[in-house]
């Protein structure tokens, strides 16, 4: 009871009070819908498009085959457990998001290390019956040592993205039409 008395602010200060957090409970709420930030806890490629620079990714994944058969999560999320996958995809939407609130997105997007790691790992997780076999094939009929160094993309250059750099490298791809996150009452404001 007490708690609560010291918590309340006396009377000359509820109204001020009840503003500013209606003021902060209201901008969160804009916030998060515009940042359409409820579509980060799905598997849906089409969240990627929430950055606009993401659309040749997307639309060379779209025409991809691992389209039918994996998402963005399958590979670019550690799959090791479920804690590692979803402290991984906080930590790198939460970086995300901040770029692309500050728009501060690059013209080219590029994998970060930690990123490299991971989509490596997936590969080799998915394709793990075919990589016994390139590399038992190569043994026994090359007599070459396997390298384990080498990442799967260097030699598989185009998958699945192609040869996507910029949006540029790109211009007829067909992606969804990206939604304005401006109330129309505020677009007829700032006529």
């Amino acid at each position: 009871m007490k708690l609560i008395h010291k918590i309340i602010p006396p009377d000359k200060w509820k109204l001020p009070v009840i503003i500013i957090l209606g003021i902060f409970v209201g901008l969160s709420i804009y916030l998060y819908k515009i940042s359409h930030a409820s579509s980060y806890l799905s598997e849906s490629p089409k969240t990627c498009l929430n950055c606009h620079v993401m659309q040749s990714q997307y639309a060379s994944w779209f025409h991809s085959s691992h389209r039918e058969q994996a998402t963005c999560n399958d590979c670019h999320v550690p799959h090791e457990n479920i804690a590692k996958k979803y402290f991984f995809k906080g930590k790198d939407g939460l970086r995300h998001s901040t770029i692309f609130t500050l728009r501060k997105e690059p013209q080219v997007i590029m994998i970060k290390e930690e990123g490299i790691k991971v989509v490596q790992n997936n590969c080799l997780r998915c394709h793990d019956k075919v990589n016994q076999d390139v590399m038992n094939n190569m043994a026994v009929f090359n007599k070459q040592e396997t390298r384990d160094d080498k990442l799967c993309w260097e030699c598989h250059r185009e998958v699945p993205h192609g040869r996507v750099n910029s949006l540029s490298s790109s211009p007829n791809a067909l992606v969804p039409e990206l939604v304005s996150p401006v109330p129309d009452w505020l677009k007829k404001l700032m006529e």
